[in-house]
């Protein structure tokens, strides 16, 4: 039996062991998928030698730019992003990959419409990079937002309504809001949303955070991470097989 898994931290809630385990038993693929979560990333040099048939691995929250020190190549695309989400195990070569700015490349494009130039990105971690690595792609321009302003980053203060008309997609890559601290959200100014907005939160669970939620009452167009999440994954799937 080949086996795959998930590598983060207090991942109990993880979306990927419940959607491979589904996919496997759908498919009648003769495999499993494990949790491996690590309480320090060094933890994962066990992983790879205590695991049998080990074939693939996903990486989340908060692994996937110190994972890439633990690997012996890059797909041209994750060393641009500078952060890893799929592992493939080939022999004793461990290959990094980036399958996140897939997953939201496919699941945005069919909402974008001629006026959604520009895109502030909330947050700054591994995931914030795969989506400025889309949006490049895109050709859409984007500023980063985090708690700090900086040389290529805007603060949460710094959102002036001049600045958020300006930049009509909003994406959420930062976990506040996720379950259970549902009623939080980042501190972005919601009262300057409009329904030319575009607000995308890579959280899933709740289905509708409460970011989402404000916007939606702004008149903005919403969606979460959701699809992303599956399109990536079938993604990492063809990766692990090619």
């Amino acid at each position: 039996m080949k086996t795959f898994g998930l590598l983060g931290k207090n991942i109990s809630y993880s979306f990927s062991r419940t959607y491979f385990s589904k996919k496997f038993k759908k498919e009648n693929i003769d495999a499993e998928y494990l949790n491996f979560d690590l309480q320090n990333i060094n933890q994962f040099r066990d992983v790879i030698k205590e695991t049998p048939n080990l074939q693939g691995l996903n990486v989340t929250i908060p692994y996937k730019e110190e994972i890439i020190n633990f690997l012996d190549d890059l797909a041209p695309e994750a060393e641009e992003i500078g952060a890893v989400n799929t592992i493939k195990i080939n022999g004793n070569k461990l290959i990094g990959y980036n399958t996140d700015y897939i997953g939201f490349s496919e699941s945005i494009k069919p909402l974008l419409k001629p006026h959604h130039k520009k895109a502030l990105i909330l947050g700054t971690g591994g995931a914030s990079k795969a989506i400025a690595y889309a949006f490049k792609k895109m050709g859409i321009a984007y500023k980063f937002v985090s708690r700090t302003s900086g040389e290529l980053k805007l603060s949460y203060q710094d959102l002036s309504q001049e600045i958020v008309n300006d930049h009509n997609i909003i994406i959420n890559t930062t976990p506040v809001g996720t379950f259970p601290n549902v009623e939080k959200y980042p501190k972005f100014p919601i009262e300057h949303l409009t329904n030319k907005h575009l607000v995308y939160d890579l959280i899933y669970n709740p289905e509708t955070t409460q970011l989402l939620a404000l916007a939606k009452e702004q008149g903005a167009k919403i969606k979460n991470g959701l699809e992303m999440l599956e399109l990536q994954a079938e993604s990492a799937w063809r990766i692990w097989n090619k």
